[in-house]
C-alpha cells in the first residue's frame, strides 16, 4: 500500500473517531451534571441525612440497654464536620447519580452490540443497582446495629466500674465505618451479575464454580477480613452472604448454561427441519 492510500485509509477512519469521542463527551457531560446535581442536594441536606444514618447507632444502643436519648458523637478539628458533609454529599451524589451514569455508559456502548447482546446486558444494568441497594439495605437495617452493638459492649459504665470508659465516636469516624460497610456490601451483592455474565460470554461453568467452592468460602473471610472493619462482627456478616451469593451465581451458571443448550438443540432442530425441505 502506497502513502497515499495510507492517507486516504487515516482520513476515512478519522472521521469516526471524532465522531465517538464528540458522543463521549456528551455523555461525560451528562453524567458530571447528574453527578453535581445529586451532590449539591446532598450537601444541602447533609445533616439530615448524617442524622439519618446516626438511627442504626441508636438502634445499637437500645439493645445494649443503654439510652438512645444521649447518643453523642463529636467532631476534634474545627473543619472536621464540614469535610464529613463534603464527603457524605460526594457518596450520596455518586449513589442517586449512578441510574444516570450508567445509562450514559449503556447508551454509549450500545449501539456497538446486537441487538441479542443489547437484550442480554439490559437487564444485568437493572440487576446491578438493586442488589447494591439491597445490600445498603441490610448494611443499615442490621449489621450497621449490630457492630456498633459489639462496640458499646466493650465500655466500662456504671458505679460498679471505677474507671469509665465510654464510646465517643468521631463524625468522620462514624461516616466513614457506614461508608465502608455499604460498599463492602454493595459490591459483594454484585457476584451474581458478575458471573452470570461471564458464564454468558463462556469464561465461567457452573461445575468450575462447584469445584472451586471451597477455594471461594477461603476467600470470602479473607476479602471480607480486608473490606470491613478489625472486628469478626462485620468481618462474619459479610462472609456468610457472599458464600450464600457465590451459591447464587452457581444456580444463575446453570440457568445460563441451560438456556444455551435449550436454544443450541432449538437451533439445530430447525436445521434438521429446514434441510429435507431445502
Amino acid at each position: 500500500m502506497s502513502s497515499k492510500d495510507e492517507e486516504d485509509e487515516i482520513e476515512k477512519s478519522s472521521a469516526p473517531l471524532i465522531e465517538h469521542l464528540i458522543e463521549l463527551r456528551s455523555r461525560l457531560i451528562w453524567a458530571i451534571a447528574a453527578f453535581f446535581v445529586a451532590f449539591l442536594v446532598c450537601f444541602f441536606f447533609a445533616r439530615e441525612i448524617f442524622n439519618l444514618l446516626v438511627i442504626p447507632f441508636q438502634w445499637a444502643t437500645d439493645w445494649a440497654g443503654l439510652d438512645s436519648e444521649k447518643v453523642d458523637l463529636i467532631y476534634t478539628a474545627p473543619q472536621e464536620f464540614f469535610f464529613t458533609q463534603i464527603k457524605l454529599a460526594m457518596f450520596g451524589g455518586i449513589v442517586l447519580a449512578f441510574p444516570v451514569i450508567a445509562t450514559q455508559i449503556y447508551k454509549f456502548v450500545a449501539p456497538g452490540l446486537y441487538r441479542n447482546e443489547r437484550r442480554a446486558f439490559l437487564p444485568f444494568l437493572i440487576a446491578s443497582p438493586i442488589l447494591f441497594l439491597i445490600g445498603g439495605a441490610l448494611v443499615y437495617f442490621f449489621f450497621t446495629p449490630m457492630v456498633m452493638w459489639f462496640f458499646l459492649s466493650m465500655q466500662q459504665v456504671g458505679p460498679d466500674n471505677e474507671i469509665q470508659i465510654s464510646l465517643l465516636p468521631r463524625v468522620s469516624e462514624y461516616l466513614g465505618l457506614i461508608m465502608t460497610l455499604i460498599l463492602s456490601f454493595g459490591l459483594v451483592f454484585q457476584l451474581p451479575v458478575v458471573t452470570t455474565l461471564m458464564a454468558r460470554v463462556g469464561l465461567l461453568s457452573a461445575d468450575g464454580l462447584v469445584d472451586k467452592r471451597k477455594y471461594a468460602i477461603v476467600a470470602a473471610f479473607v476479602v471480607a477480613a480486608v473490606l470491613t472493619p478489625p472486628d469478626p462482627v462485620s468481618q462474619i456478616g459479610l462472609a456468610l452472604p457472599t458464600i450464600l451469593l457465590y451459591e447464587v451465581s452457581i444456580w444463575s451458571a446453570r440457568m445460563v448454561e441451560r438456556k444455551r443448550e435449550e436454544e443450541r438443540r432449538a437451533a439445530e432442530e430447525a436445521e434438521t427441519s429446514a434441510g429435507p425441505a431445502s
